[in-house]
């Protein structure tokens, strides 16, 4: 089936000068400009900034192609991306804004993952879209019941769903898409229409993975935008960095990236300031990476440590596979408020519990894994004394 495109995007053919202008590109013939008001071709670019504004809106050329050399020598990729196929913008939440406005019309939907973040939902809703859950099961590990998402696109809802959106792995679940998922989900997307959004901004942060794992990046069966960037990457938020890669059948690659350059040049694109460091920020990638995996794997070995070791036998933590955080169980006569706002009163810590992220059940609480050592060790151990004082009042 065909892939629903927005009708926000106006891909109307150009006017006659427009079209003049693009054949001219096309030969390589570089026209001048009667109205041309970008002043760094005139002389007039600041001293700070001495280079010549050259605005592709897909991200200037040569961050695009670093940055396809350097995902080219990762491993668990589909293919080897093209700098073409490459996006550069300011942050992964920009990139779910950007690919909303080309698959949905106001009043569409598009699926998401539950347990979930819920930056989804809030910037869906933000560009008049709604968002329709698809749930997460637990049984020993996190997997996605694949039937219910063929139910739901079966369904009423499904005749207005655009997109699914798939975290690879999950947060907070930590969950991995497993093979025989990602096979499933490729094959409903194509037999409804739909695209995949994946979000793999935590995919290198692997913890206790099953075998087969992999990125949806260069996914060729169905229209794929997946998505990562700096901000986990080097573990680094302020490091404002995000990029799409599209992947998929040629045939609708090709109108993707028609439409979504439109997008892009509205939006204009990131500073060419910033994407001047970019090939020195993915040199620095692969060690700040290693250092962030070492923290966040010494942290869970510890964690399993000391819950083996309590006393009171009261938490226990749901098997992860990748990401920073993870989920603690707690008994759930606990009321999670409580447990929380006795953080706040007695351990001046705070949290988030399971129903920030749609838990369908109360019992859950996430703990970071960035922490260092003896700090996150402080932290768990407020965790087993506030839930055994709970427990005994």
């Amino acid at each position: 089936m065909t892939v629903h495109f927005s009708s926000r995007v106006d891909i109307s053919a150009p006017n006659p000068i427009a079209a003049a202008e693009a054949q001219a590109k096309a030969q390589g013939i570089m026209l001048g400009k009667l109205n041309d008001s970008n002043p760094t071709r005139h002389g007039l670019a600041p001293a700070l900034v001495p280079s010549v504004y050259t605005a592709d809106p897909r991200g200037p050329r040569v961050a695009r192609e670093a940055l396809a050399a350097f995902l080219s020598n990762g491993s668990n990729r589909a293919d080897q991306p093209d700098a073409d196929d490459l996006y550069i913008l300011s942050s992964t939440s920009e990139a779910y804004s950007w690919l909303i406005k080309l698959l949905c019309n106001p009043g569409d939907a598009v699926l998401a993952p539950k347990p979930g973040y819920p930056l989804i939902e809030s910037i869906a809703r933000l560009e008049g879209v709604q968002t329709v859950e698809y749930q997460l099961q637990f049984d020993g590990s996190w997997f996605i019941d694949t039937a219910s998402l063929a139910e739901l696109l079966d369904s009423a809802h499904g005749e207005n769903i655009r997109a699914l959106v798939l975290i690879n792995p999950n947060n907070p679940s930590g969950s991995y898409v497993k093979p025989d998922e990602r096979k499933a989900i490729v094959d409903l997307c194509n037999s409804h229409g739909i695209a995949l959004i994946a979000d793999e901004v935590f995919y290198d942060y692997s913890l206790e993975p099953f075998a087969g794992n992999a990125r949806l990046a260069g996914e060729p069966g169905a229209l794929t935008f997946a998505l990562d960037g700096f901000s986990k990457m080097l573990a680094a938020p302020h490091a404002k960095v995000g990029w799409i890669q599209v992947s998929g059948p040629a045939e609708d690659v090709v109108e993707a990236k028609r439409r979504l350059d439109v997008i892009a040049d509205d939006y204009l694109p990131m500073s060419d300031i910033i994407a001047d460091k970019i090939p020195a920020l993915l040199e620095a990638a692969p060690a700040q990476t290693a250092r962030v995996q070492e923290r966040v794997r010494g942290n869970l070995a510890r964690l399993h440590e000391m819950l083996a070791a309590d006393p009171n036998g009261l938490v226990s933590v749901l098997r992860a596979e990748g990401g920073w955080n993870v989920l603690l169980r707690v008994p759930s006569v606990i009321d999670e408020n409580e447990l929380v706002l006795g953080f706040i009163k007695r351990h001046g810590l705070s949290g988030q519990p399971g129903y920030f992220f749609d838990m369908t059940s109360n019992g859950y609480l996430a703990i970071s894994l960035l922490p260092e050592p003896e700090e996150f060790e402080h932290n768990v151990q407020a965790v087993l004394d506030e839930v055994a004082a709970l427990l005994a009042s």
